[in-house]
């Protein structure tokens, strides 16, 4: 039988480890600028996304998930039509989630624009997935000034560059969509 004093010595040592211990800290990510993933990234692409679909890796070892999305506007990369499927790390099967700090949040039914490259993920070599995580995708919105581009790395602390900035292309408030759009084919050479 344990007393009330015996439990308030455990609750006292437990909180003093739980503060002891300090922040937990997620993935630090660099900025990148536009020209930077423009130039990393072999696809990208304004897309809404179908659906999603997560399982264990070949070796049971790591979540990952399917995404299918159907592309309006290639702006880099093969213009082919059709839907296009990409990985990325984490997801949830079953009772597990495996939860990636600083990935993307896609979510079915909403809008894009994402950076693409392939590159090895836990358990699965070559695949198709977002570069840079958060700051590869911009969640594409509707505002009273008309659609928006906002990188979800807005919601990430980042370090600054060379050039010293630390917010996403756009900052908070993100890009008119079609300034993104405009950029982006700049710097790839598309008029």
């Amino acid at each position: 039988m344990r007393t009330f004093g015996g439990v308030a010595v455990a609750a006292v040592a437990v909180s003093a480890l739980v503060l002891s211990v300090g922040p937990v800290m997620g993935t630090t990510l660099i900025r990148q600028g536009l020209e930077r993933l423009t130039s990393d990234d072999e696809g990208i692409m304004v897309a809404r996304v179908l659906d999603t679909r997560s399982y264990w890796n070949a070796d049971h070892s790591f979540i990952l998930t399917d995404v299918r999305v159907r592309p309006s506007r290639v702006l880099k990369g093969d213009p082919a039509s059709g839907d296009v499927t990409f990985t990325v790390m984490g997801g949830s099967v079953d009772d597990l989630t495996t939860l990636v700090i600083d990935g993307p949040d896609l979510v079915p039914g909403s809008e894009y624009v994402l950076f693409l490259h392939h590159e090895d993920l836990p358990g699965a070599r070559g695949r198709l997935t977002i570069g840079n995580l958060a700051q590869g995708v911009f969640e594409v919105t509707d505002s009273p000034q008309g659609r928006r581009a906002v990188s979800q790395a807005a919601r990430h602390p980042l370090l600054a560059d060379g050039a010293g900035n630390e917010e996403p292309p756009g900052g908070v408030a993100g890009l008119p969509l079609d300034e993104l759009i405009d950029q982006v084919r700049r710097l790839t050479g598309d008029r």
